[in-house]
C-alpha cells in the first residue's frame, strides 16, 4: 500500500497554497493571453496584406487603425441621417441616378487603408479607368492635375487646382492599383445616389462632425468596375467628385453651382480645411 500512494504522489502536493495560487494564476494567463496574441496577430498580417496605405504597415501604424476602428462607421451602406443645412435643397450632380450595379457587393476592410478584397478589376480595365482619370485632367482646361494622393501619400490621384473646398489639397480622386476601387468626395446627395445604386459605401470614418478634420463627410469608396460598360459608370461618378470639389467639369453638371460648398472658416476647420488624411489621425 506504501508503494502505491508513493508512486501516486503528485509534485503539486509539495506546492504551498501561494506557489499553487501563481502557478493557477500564470495558466489562467497564457490561456487568455496566447489566443489573444495570435488573434493580434492574424489581424496584423491581414492589415499588411491591405497594401500601402495611408498609415504606415508598422506595429503602431497597425495599433493606430485599430483604434479608429472603435469609432467606424456601423452601416457604410445607408446616407448619412443627418444633411448639414447648406446641403439641404441643393442639388448634386447625378440628377440623373445611375443604374443600379449588378450583383452582391463585395467584400471590403479596413480603415487606412480601406479596401476591396473581392471582385477585384482586372489589370486592363484598372488601366482603361486610369487613362479616363488622366483624360479627364488633361482636357479640362487646366482645371485638375494629376499628382501624388494626399490621403493615400502614394499612387496617383486627380486634383482640382482652384478648388471650392480643400479637401487634403484639392484631392478630387484616387484609385487604388491593388483592387481597382477609388475613393473621392461627393456632394450629399450624388453620394446617396451611389450608394442607393449599390455602386459603393461610405468610408468608416465619414461621420462629419470632429472627423472632417480627416475624412470628407461624402468620402465614398467607389467599387471597382468588372466590365468596360462599368468603367463608364464609374467615370460618371468621378466627374460629380470633380463639379463638387473643383467647380463643374463641362456638360450637364456645368453652371450648377449649388452644391452649397461652405468656406473652411464657415466650416469652423483650423487652418484652411482639411489638410490631413486620415493616416494622420492619432499624431494630435
Amino acid at each position: 500500500m506504501d508503494t502505491i500512494f508513493t508512486a501516486s504522489h503528485s509534485p503539486l502536493n509539495d506546492l504551498s497554497p501561494s506557489h499553487a495560487f501563481h502557478l493557477v494564476t500564470a495558466i489562467l494567463l497564457l490561456a487568455v493571453v496566447l489566443p489573444l496574441a495570435l488573434h493580434l496577430r492574424d489581424e496584423y498580417l491581414a492589415f499588411v496584406a491591405l497594401g500601402p496605405g495611408g498609415t504606415p504597415t508598422t506595429l503602431a501604424g497597425f495599433l493606430r487603425v485599430k483604434v479608429l476602428s472603435l469609432f467606424a462607421l456601423r452601416d457604410p451602406y445607408t446616407p448619412a441621417s443627418r444633411v448639414p443645412e447648406r446641403f439641404q435643397g441643393s442639388r448634386g450632380y447625378l440628377v440623373n441616378g445611375l443604374p443600379e450595379r449588378h450583383g452582391p457587393r463585395p467584400v471590403t476592410k479596413g480603415i487606412a487603408p480601406h479596401r476591396q478584397t473581392t471582385q477585384r478589376a482586372p489589370p486592363a480595365l484598372y488601366a482603361q479607368l486610369a487613362t479616363a482619370i488622366g483624360d479627364l485632367a488633361a482636357s479640362s482646361d487646366s482645371r485638375f492635375r494629376l499628382g501624388t494622393s494626399c490621403f493615400e501619400k502614394h499612387g496617383a490621384a486627380l486634383f482640382a487646382l482652384a478648388p471650392t473646398k480643400r479637401t487634403c489639397g484639392g484631392e478630387i480622386v484616387h484609385a487604388h492599383p491593388s483592387d481597382g476601387s477609388m475613393h473621392l468626395t461627393l456632394h450629399p446627395a450624388d453620394a446617396a445616389v451611389v450608394l442607393g445604386a449599390g455602386w459603393g459605401e461610405r468610408h468608416p470614418l465619414a461621420r462629419g462632425g470632429w472627423w472632417e478634420r480627416f475624412v470628407p463627410r461624402g468620402f465614398v469608396m467607389v467599387y471597382a468596375p468588372l466590365g468596360v460598360g462599368e468603367v463608364g459608370v464609374v467615370m460618371e461618378v468621378v466627374r460629380a467628385g470633380a463639379w463638387f470639389v473643383g467647380g463643374g467639369v463641362g456638360g450637364e453638371g456645368e453652371g450648377r453651382r449649388d452644391s452649397g460648398y461652405a468656406s473652411e472658416e464657415e466650416e469652423g476647420l483650423p487652418g484652411g480645411g482639411i489638410g490631413m488624411s486620415v493616416g494622420d489621425v492619432g499624431s494630435l
